[in-house]
């Protein structure tokens, strides 16, 4: 129960502050933002606020923000079309009746002649009870289609997200990532002003219990200070001349509350190939400071980006397979082992899924948001958009690509679990 607890937690707030990025921008350059959606498939609960409808979804496989003119939209009138109309107390429609129109009794029926809800927010027709002259009605740049009962705002096309330059649709896609890899920096802070940040001196910090280091007598918060005649001043010094010294004794001086003792070692040899060289058993020390805190929280994202992107490489270039890829089933087992080992190591774990999904939202594939920014700056190079239905139709196929992935590497996480 705790890890399904804490995969739903962090689960939602990844895609949460993803999300909250490209509805922030969205909203602060005008754009109207139809739904801010966690998960996909059916609802499981909505409401709606300063025109937008937040749902969360019965498929905890992402999140989206749906911006008008991304999609087409979902309602489209046309010449013929009979419709009802209610209006505001200034006398521009505020209502557009699609469909049960005997629901709506006091509503003023017409058949459509011209509609222009982009540009002029006009619409003309001839009343179905009088037919006799054209009639022109003047519409509310936020009034309502009403189609079974449902209310969906429009959208002139100022509040579109093609109205908008270039900067501002490339900001609106880029600032879902932006915020994860601002999550993976603030939760890298966190464990900072918690736990401390690792020591740039050789500070010891947990002893591994019958290790070398707990026989020769060592403690933590020990500090190494001299080993043989070398004096020792960062924990890398101290770590090269251990990981080279297997089966040697080493004597080391350490400083101990300010009192320096002697003490004596044997590093055994790691037979792990991926490890090698010598151990003692001791963890590196951390130290408290608020400025390292911040600083931590830039650089361990950046170094975590670089080990994704040195990962990513390697599998685009065919060096790992597809089977070193994992699924939500895989992140689910994953964050079932780190939850048992701690919340600092679950925090840790939350901030480096987030880069990851800052990462791979920015691969210029269809339907991702850098496949998308790889069409706004097509179109910033060429000087004009591409058709938005061939340009629909790519994204369409990445999508169906993408799910058929998911699907693929889903099956093999469930095979490397239960068969």
């Amino acid at each position: 129960m705790n890890t399904i607890i804490a995969f739903i937690l962090m689960f939602g707030l990844l895609v949460f502050v993803h999300e909250f990025g490209h509805l922030i921008v969205a909203k602060r350059t005008g754009m109207l933002a139809r739904e801010f959606a966690i998960g996909f498939g059916p609802k499981i609960l909505s409401f709606t606020k300063n025109e937008t409808v937040y749902t969360i979804r019965l498929l905890p496989i992402g999140g989206y923000v749906r911006v008008a003119g991304e999609d087409p939209e979902i309602i489209e009138l046309k010449p013929g079309h009979h419709i009802g109309l209610k209006f505001s107390a200034s006398g521009k429609v505020s209502h557009i009746i699609v469909n049960n129109k005997s629901k709506h009794p006091n509503a003023r029926f017409i058949e459509v002649e011209h509609v222009d809800l982009d540009h002029d927010l006009r619409i003309d027709g001839y009343d179905l009870d009088e037919y006799e002259e054209k009639l022109s009605f003047e519409v509310e740049r936020d009034a309502f289609f009403v189609m079974d009962e449902i209310e969906t705002q429009i959208a002139p096309y100022d509040r579109q997200f093609a109205s908008k330059t270039v900067g501002q649709r490339a900001a609106q896609l880029f600032a879902g990532p932006f915020m994860n890899f601002l999550l993976a920096i603030v939760l890298f802070m966190l464990l900072g002003l918690i736990q401390g940040i690792p020591s740039d001196k050789a500070l010891l910090g947990d002893i591994v219990p019958d290790s070398p280091a707990e026989e020769a007598g060592f403690q933590k918060g020990d500090e190494i200070i001299q080993i043989g005649d070398q004096p020792i001043s960062t924990w890398n010094g101290f770590s090269e001349i251990v990981t080279d010294s297997a089966d040697e004794t080493l004597d080391m001086v350490i400083d101990r509350n300010g009192e320096e003792i002697s003490l004596a070692v044997t590093p055994y040899l790691d037979e792990d190939p991926e490890i090698g060289g010598g151990k003692i058993g001791v963890y590196q020390g951390f130290e408290k400071s608020i400025f390292g805190s911040l600083k931590n929280g830039f650089t361990q994202t950046y170094e975590v980006t670089k080990l994704i992107l040195t990962s990513l490489g390697m599998l685009i270039t065919g060096q790992y397979s597809l089977d070193m890829l994992g699924g939500p089933v895989a992140i689910y087992d994953a964050t079932d082992q780190v939850v048992q080992t701690g919340l600092m190591s679950f925090i840790m774990w939350t901030a480096m899924l987030s880069i990851n999904l800052g990462i791979i939202n920015l691969v210029p594939l269809p339907a991702l948001d850098g496949g998308r920014l790889l069409f706004v700056g097509i179109e910033a190079v060429r000087g004009k958009p591409i058709d938005p239905q061939k340009e629909g139709f790519v994204h369409f196929i990445g999508f169906a690509l993408l799910m058929l992935l998911m699907i693929v590497v889903t099956w093999n996480d469930i095979q490397r679990l239960f068969l």
